[in-house]
């Protein structure tokens, strides 16, 4: 039999990733101290109905590692539940997009649900658990995401916003570059598409004719010792300074994590600050703290527990 003790306390998060699904339970008494943390795989390949059951199967193994039953759950999605429709889109988890996720989730688990994009809960867990504890002034934080993709999220004095439509936060499909790469979103020259880091790679090797790594490409800017690198991480600086100026211009948030493979680059933290200052609204001055997370991969199942 399941245990009946619950404790309103207790803060439970789940992470729903493409290869794993992580669920964490934090202590809100306690300076959010993780009480527990397992993972299990998705299995994606087996459906959504398959994702459903393991979902149940994880919260379950919590629940007897820590004899408790949870109150309520919050679930880092890899895309978003539209506002309209109760259903879920773009998410890179193809099985999951056009399917009632929240109803689904709260029918199998018999309680109160609450779903938010990944980028939304790195955002949130890093406003109030990580970066964001050096700026306890800061009311408006934004969460950038720059790796395999470029995303977002906007948290205003601790809560999440998502916006009219669910997607709040979403500046990697602004347009940036006129007559750019196709975007699977439609568009074409999205800044997922220009300064993402598979996007820099298909750079290098157009305008070169050799396939290397983002590491690689950089290491070799670093060294000034190939033209084509020097090209694409100039290309990356660019087009960083105006997307980031745009998120400025729009929100002026008191503070920026940059989260993502790409942003672990130095450049963009002195090199690419200077280039923000060519597009800001600000006579080119800018005083925005930009910093890297430093929750690392916890973010997001802690982001969803903070829902």
């Amino acid at each position: 039999m399941k245990p009946s003790i619950t404790n309103p306390t207790h803060l439970w998060g789940i992470d729903l990733g493409g290869t794993k699904i992580e669920c964490a339970v934090l202590d809100k008494t306690n300076d959010l101290a993780v009480i527990c943390r397992k993972r299990i795989p998705t299995e994606a390949d087996k459906g959504y109905q398959h994702i459903i059951s393991q979902i149940v199967k994880l919260v379950n193994l919590v629940i007897e590692e820590i004899d408790e039953q949870p109150v309520q759950i919050g679930f880092a999605t890899p895309g978003v539940l539209d506002p309209a429709s109760q259903t879920m889109k773009n998410c890179n988890t193809v099985c999951m997009n056009g399917q009632p996720m929240h109803e689904d989730l709260e029918k199998a688990l018999g309680i109160p649900v609450k779903l938010a994009n990944d980028a939304n809960c790195f955002a949130l867990a890093e406003a109030l658990m990580g970066a964001g504890k050096s700026f306890p002034k800061a009311e408006l934080v934004f969460g950038v995401i720059m790796g395999t993709g470029v995303g977002g999220g906007l948290v205003v004095h601790g809560k999440v916003i998502s916006g009219h439509h669910g997607i709040g936060g979403e500046w990697g499909h602004n347009i940036i570059e006129e007559n750019g790469e196709p975007c699977y979103c439609g568009k074409a020259g999205c800044v997922e598409k220009v300064i993402a880091g598979p996007a820099l790679e298909k750079y290098y090797q157009k305008i070169s004719g050799e396939s290397l790594k983002l590491k690689e490409i950089l290491e070799r800017y670093l060294a000034n010792t190939d033209e084509f690198a020097t090209a694409t991480i100039e290309r990356l600086l660019e087009y960083y300074g105006r997307g980031i100026s745009t998120l400025i211009n729009v929100l002026d948030p008191d503070l920026i994590v940059i989260g993502g493979g790409v942003g672990n680059i130095d450049l963009l933290y002195t090199e690419g600050y200077e280039r923000i200052k060519k597009y800001i609204f600000n006579d080119k001055k800018i005083s925005t703290p930009i910093v890297k997370p430093l929750l690392g991969d916890s973010a997001g199942v802690f982001g969803a527990a903070l829902l």
